[in-house]
């Protein structure tokens, strides 16, 4: 029998961090289908979807990114390892999808082919913070 303490397991996210950390991904995902159209068909409406979205997942991804900053300082100083990696990644999620929001202010033309790739970095960045964040959840009893 192992006996676990309670502060070895990851602590769950706060519902309301919860919320934030669900916007970025699907927003960054959609800026990345947007640009994929923008690509196959060039007209320029996918391009300013992408820039909307792109706007709306650094909106919501700031506020996560503060919360996970504030969780980093309260965590037990042992067991910080887990939310400084969590909050690593947010920011550097942020950080591209901020230069990529920079690509997507030129004009549509211009945006191709750096706006794809810093879209695809973007979702995968922001696959891996979700990934981070929420498998913090205990799912079960520990024996």
């Amino acid at each position: 029998m192992v006996i676990v303490s309670p502060f070895d397991l990851p602590r769950p996210l706060h519902p309301l961090h919860s919320i934030l950390l669900a916007f970025p991904l699907p927003l960054f995902l959609g800026a990345l289908l947007s640009d994929i159209a923008y690509w196959r068909t060039f007209e320029i409406q996918w391009a300013n979807f992408s820039s909307w979205l792109i706007a709306g997942g650094l909106l919501v991804g700031g506020f996560a990114l503060l919360w996970a900053l504030i969780n980093v300082f309260r965590s037990e100083r042992g067991y910080r390892r887990r939310p400084l990696a969590y909050f690593a990644v947010l920011l550097v999620m942020w950080v591209v999808g901020f230069f990529n929001a920079l690509v997507h202010a030129k004009d549509a033309w211009a945006t191709m082919p750096e706006g794809l790739y810093l879209s695809v970095a973007t979702v995968l960045l922001a696959l891996a913070a979700s990934w981070i964040g929420y498998s913090g959840f205990r799912t079960g009893e520990v024996e």
